[in-house]
């Protein structure tokens, strides 16, 4: 199946952009499709990584547990 929505290619990016997949890849252990999509506006991309980070880590920022953030992803998969 064809994408609907173009994205680049981590194996084929250059500069800031490989950066970001090797960020993306450092921090979550693997290039998502939406990483790559993000990747096609290089001033989001490299805004996604320090702002994932913040979100989601308590070290840099968060404000929520992470049981709290395990605790809400269980129970939205619950939900679905």
């Amino acid at each position: 199946m064809e994408a609907k929505i173009p994205m680049l290619n981590p194996e084929e990016a250059e500069g800031h952009t490989a950066l970001f997949f090797d960020a993306t890849n450092e921090f979550l252990g693997r290039v998502p499709n939406s990483a790559r999509v993000l990747a096609l506006s290089p001033h989001l991309a490299q805004l996604f990584v320090a702002f994932t980070a913040t979100i989601q880590r308590v070290v840099v920022g968060s404000v929520l547990s992470c049981k709290i953030k395990e605790m809400v992803v269980l129970k939205t998969s619950h939900v679905n």
